[in-house]
C-alpha cells in the first residue's frame, strides 16, 4: 500500500514526537513547536536557533509554574507586593527594600516587625513572603494563635514530630500577629519549640502590635519569652511601624471625600 493510501502514515513522526514529549513531561515543547517552528521558517532560523527558542519557552514556563506552586504552598491568606505597600507606615523605606531582595534567607537571619495595629505589618511581611517565593524560596504563613492550634492539636494526635519537621524545613517561616491573643502555658512552651528548631537553620519573620517588654503579658512566662527574644534577636532586622493607623487613615479619607456626581 502506498503512502497516498494510507494518510496516517505521515503522521506517525508527529504523533510519536507527541507522545514523547508527553513522557518527557515538556509541556510547553509540546504546546508551542509548531507555531515556533513557523516562524523559524519564515525568519530562515537554523535549528539550533529554533530549539534554543522552545528551550528558553519550556524553562520560563517551568519557572512560573514553580513560583506559582511555592505561593499556594505558602498559604498566604492574600498576595500582596511591595508595589502597593504604603511606605509612608515605615521610616525605614531602604530596610525594606533590602530584605524584598531575600538575602537575609541565606544568612539565616530573622526579620521583627513591630508597631500599631493597622500600620502595615502584615501587607509587608506578606509582600516579603511573596518576594522570597518568587526568589526561588520555600515559605509558609501563619499567626500564631492558628499555629499554636496546630501544635496542640498534632500532639493530641501524636504526629507532632512530623509537624515540627515540616515547619522547620521552610526557609522562611512567617508569624503573623503575635501578641493579638494571649497563648496558654503548653501553647507557648510549643511555639518556642519552633522557633528554637529555626535558629540559626533558617529564617523566621515575626510581626506584633507589643514592644519587647510586654511579650511576657501575651507569653506567660519571664523565662520562656527570655529565651524566646534571645533567640529571635540574635541575627535579626528590626523595623519599627509605629505610626498612624494606615488603615484609619484609609477610612478617614473615605469618609471625608466628597460624594462622587
Amino acid at each position: 500500500m502506498s503512502d497516498e493510501a494510507n494518510p496516517s502514515t505521515h503522521d506517525t513522526p508527529q504523533v510519536l514526537l507527541e507522545h514523547h514529549l508527553k513522557q518527557l513531561r515538556l509541556p510547553t515543547f509540546l504546546r508551542e513547536y509548531d507555531k515556533v517552528a513557523r516562524q523559524c521558517a519564515d525568519e530562515s532560523a537554523d535549528y539550533p536557533r529554533y530549539l534554543l527558542r522552545l528551550t528558553e519557552q519550556e524553562l520560563l514556563d517551568r519557572e512560573r509554574r514553580a513560583t506559582e506552586r511555592r505561593i499556594h504552598q505558602a498559604r498566604f491568606p492574600v498576595v500582596k507586593s511591595l508595589d502597593t505597600f504604603e511606605f509612608m507606615a515605615i521610616p525605614a523605606v531602604n530596610k525594606a527594600l533590602e530584605l524584598a531582595r531575600s538575602e537575609f534567607l541565606l544568612r539565616r537571619e530573622n526579620v521583627l516587625l513591630l508597631g500599631n495595629s493597622g500600620t502595615g505589618k502584615t501587607h509587608l511581611a506578606l509582600a516579603l513572603g511573596l518576594a522570597a517565593c518568587q526568589r526561588g524560596h520555600r515559605v509558609r504563613f501563619t499567626t500564631a494563635a492558628a499555629m499554636v492550634h496546630a501544635l496542640m492539636e498534632a500532639k493530641d494526635e501524636k504526629r507532632l514530630l512530623r509537624y515540627q519537621k515540616q515547619m522547620a524545613s521552610y526557609e522562611l517561616l512567617i508569624v503573623d500577629e503575635l501578641g493579638f491573643v494571649p497563648l496558654s502555658k503548653s501553647g507557648t512552651e510549643l511555639l518556642f519549640e519552633i522557633f528554637s528548631q529555626r535558629y540559626e537553620r533558617g529564617s523566621t519573620l515575626v510581626t506584633s502590635n507589643l514592644p519587647f517588654q510586654e511579650w511576657t503579658e501575651v507569653l506567660g512566662s519571664e523565662r520562656l519569652t527570655g529565651a524566646l527574644l534571645d533567640r529571635l534577636t540574635h541575627h535579626v532586622h528590626i523595623l519599627e511601624m509605629n505610626s498612624e493607623s494606615y488603615r484609619l487613615k484609609q477610612s478617614t479619607r473615605k469618609r471625608g471625600s466628597p460624594p462622587s456626581a
